[in-house]
């Protein structure tokens, strides 16, 4: 049997600073002294297809309809007119850094969350697996925040995680997680012994790890022109602050914590740009 996620896009965002096991920067670069938000807007487009599309819609993908699977794709992340609110380019930029950077691979894609109109629901916004060196399987359970203000987005984050590691949300999220694990992920007995109704909550935290990805305005981005030494420090400065507010939300006392800051130049202009390229693919009556 061929495992459709074998394969994913090349990514554009680069790691910034040490790699930490508590929180890591990835950032877009610049290009002519300015933060590169075309570049990261475009693969933002490379991955849409890793993001939305089914395991068994990824195994039909070759050379023959590589359009229409990129439009369907397109028509499910999100089709509202009202662009400048929504988190999808969050939701794609963690599921590109998991997926490159720590080797995951979806159990579930976020759209299969989503009413018929597109309409977001309370859900985690990443549903990963990830596998260890001792051949164990580890859930990413995570969230993504798209925001202007970095302070705004930690705090929404911290609220989210909150909700959803209670029993009832735990709970629900096993029943609909658990029959989406394919047969030819590797491992999903696994998975599905996590996933379980007759298994203590208690077994899937300790399984799992939940990556916060906060992707919002940076003051170092604005004021730099390129990648340098100084500008990772910047950059290093807001993390450590992020990670702080966290920490002092008492979660990582109950949980599994990893943050993913990315540092954004300017949050609406890459909002648009993104509507941009996903609207053109969105042919009317498709």
């Amino acid at each position: 049997m061929t495992f459709p996620y074998k394969n994913s896009p090349e990514c554009v965002l680069k790691r910034i600073g040490p790699n930490s096991e508590q929180a890591q920067c990835y950032c877009a670069g610049f290009e002519l002294s300015e933060w590169w938000c075309d570049g990261f807007a475009d693969n933002l487009m490379d991955w849409i297809v890793d993001y939305a599309l089914k395991s068994d819609e990824l195994k039909s993908l070759n050379h023959t309809n590589p359009y229409i699977r990129l439009r369907q794709a397109a028509s499910r992340v999100y089709t509202s007119p009202k662009y400048e609110r929504r988190g999808e380019i969050g939701e794609i930029t963690a599921h590109a850094i998991c997926r490159k950077y720590f080797d995951t691979i979806p159990i579930a894609p976020r759209v299969n969350y989503l009413s018929a109109s597109n309409d977001p629901v309370k859900a985690f916004d990443l549903v990963h697996v990830r596998y260890t060196k001792t051949f164990d399987v580890e859930l990413w359970l995570g969230e993504a925040k798209f925001f202007k203000n970095r302070n705004h987005a930690i705090a929404d984050a911290i609220a989210s995680i909150k909700s959803h590691i209670t029993r009832g949300f735990l709970t629900n999220e096993k029943l609909l997680l658990g029959p989406q694990v394919s047969n030819d992920i590797p491992h999903s007995e696994k998975i599905r012994d996590i996933l379980s109704s007759t298994v203590s909550l208690d077994y899937l935290i300790g399984h799992a790890v939940f990556p916060i990805l906060i992707a919002a305005n940076s003051d170092a981005t604005i004021k730099y022109t390129g990648i340098c030494d100084n500008y990772s420090n910047d950059i290093q400065l807001e993390m450590n602050k992020l990670w702080e507010t966290l920490k002092q939300s008492g979660l990582s006392e109950k949980i599994k914590l990893f943050l993913i800051y990315v540092p954004l130049g300017d949050k609406d202009k890459l909002s648009t740009a993104f509507d941009a390229r996903l609207k053109g693919l969105q042919i009317k009556g498709f």
